[in-house]
């Protein structure tokens, strides 16, 4: 089984459930009416701004740019295993609504080209993000009007013009890795009249042209940060980077960048983004780096699975200690039943643990070189040992030729 058959275990805000908006809804007679956008728009930009995600700064912008004219006309919606094709032309009131929800958007799967038959996908390859996240990201950037901005990562383009409704077309570059969603985003923003310069290219080589820039704003994750965005950046501008592990994702850092091009940064927030498609590396499968079941090492620990994987900041300090890691929760047929694996793809080393609810034990099976299951353990005891330090006194630095973590103060150096 690959990982549409399992969840993974995340703790940020981007998995969160639903909340805001519905889907359609029926009306008289079994009739669906068209929703209002410009209805459901109010009631979304309501909802973040009495959440405190939308500040009073960004919320003009928010309300000059409609979010459903940058989506694309068929989304992807998740039905179990599957990502099946929702149609605007199929059901324009639930696709309205879809697009106003605080939620993300599917707008690709399997880069472009779905895998099953029926346009069935397999993989999610796009998005767009959560309305709060994006709101959240775009007051962390700590932008003024005027500043020169680099976005990694243009998607749908409604980021973008955000950026240009308070910055000026002028002051917003935008680069985008896909060739098909880098000419649609550029369509669809010339035609709301945004003269943004959106590059079809590489995003971890930023955009040196239009440098230097005030502030770079990264939709995508990195593990290994691209100094060429320093490179690019005035000394004393910033950086807002999704920052990610093999085992977590869900870090954002918000670097400030110095004089030699050394960017420092701490962790300001939980967010989750796809990585960069050059740092994409090799996803667990179960079906595929799951060998010799039978062979595996057998114990039993009393220690609970979700205190060592499933809290936040343990999930982040286990993904400095521990690497390519990754963590996968497989569901059982029955209420609170699951197994967790931890499975490293490169080496074909992998641990599960099967949890039974009220259980004081629980099995676990680790194969191959590595004893995953101790690793991760050992990181937990580690965090412990540590006085359990929360997300934000983590800081990471990234030099022309290093990067590395730490805590509290730069002094305090976390080598994995």
């Amino acid at each position: 089984m690959d990982l549409a058959g399992v969840r993974v275990m995340t703790q940020h805000k981007c998995g969160e459930g639903w909340k805001g908006l519905g889907d359609g809804q029926a009306r008289e007679e079994g009739q669906l009416e068209v929703a209002d956008p410009a209805e459901l728009s109010a009631r979304l930009i309501k909802a973040l701004s009495e959440s405190g995600d939308l500040t009073a700064e960004w919320r003009p912008a928010f309300e000059a740019v409609p979010r459903h004219r940058f989506i694309p006309d068929t989304v992807w919606t998740q039905q179990g295993k599957r990502l099946v094709p929702l149609d605007r032309v199929d059901d324009e009131s639930r696709w309205l609504e879809r697009c106003y929800a605080n939620d993300p958007v599917i707008t690709q799967v399997d880069d472009g080209v779905p895998g099953e038959p029926g346009r069935v996908g397999r993989q999610i390859t796009s998005s767009a993000s959560r309305p709060d996240v994006v709101a959240s990201m775009l007051a962390a950037l700590d932008v003024e009007p005027g500043m020169n901005v680099l976005e990694i990562g243009t998607g749908t383009g409604w980021n973008a013009a955000l950026l240009a409704e308070r910055l000026g077309n002028d002051n917003v570059t935008s680069v985008e890795v896909d060739p098909e969603i880098a000419d649609r985003a550029r369509r669809v923003l010339r035609e709301m009249g945004y003269e943004i310069t959106v590059v079809t290219g590489d995003g971890a080589l930023g955009h040196p042209e239009s440098a230097p820039f005030d502030r770079v704003i990264a939709t995508v994750a990195a593990d290994r940060v691209p100094q060429a965005w320093a490179a690019q950046t005035r000394p004393g501008g910033r950086v807002l980077v999704p920052w990610t592990t093999d085992f977590h994702n869900g870090a954002l850092v918000s670097f400030a960048v110095s004089e030699d091009g050394t960017m420092r940064g701490r962790i300001v927030g939980n967010v989750a983004f796809m990585l960069l498609r050059d740092q994409r590396g090799r996803g667990a499968s179960l079906a595929r780096d799951v060998r010799d079941i039978a062979g595996a090492r057998q114990s039993f620990t009393r220690t609970h699975p979700y205190t060592v994987l499933g809290e936040y900041d343990v999930s982040l300090a286990i993904g400095l200690r521990v690497p390519r890691c990754n963590l996968v929760v497989q569901d059982g047929d029955e209420d609170g039943v699951y197994t967790v694996w931890l499975v490293d793809p490169w080496s074909g080393s992998w641990a599960s643990l099967e949890h039974q609810p009220g259980a004081e034990k629980f099995a676990v099976r680790e194969s191959g070189e590595r004893n995953l299951w101790q690793e991760a353990e050992a990181a937990y005891r580690w965090w412990d040992g540590l006085g359990r330090p929360t997300a934000d006194r983590w800081g990471l630095t990234v030099t022309p030729d290093d990067q590395y973590v730490w805590l509290d103060t730069e002094g305090h150096r976390i080598d994995g």
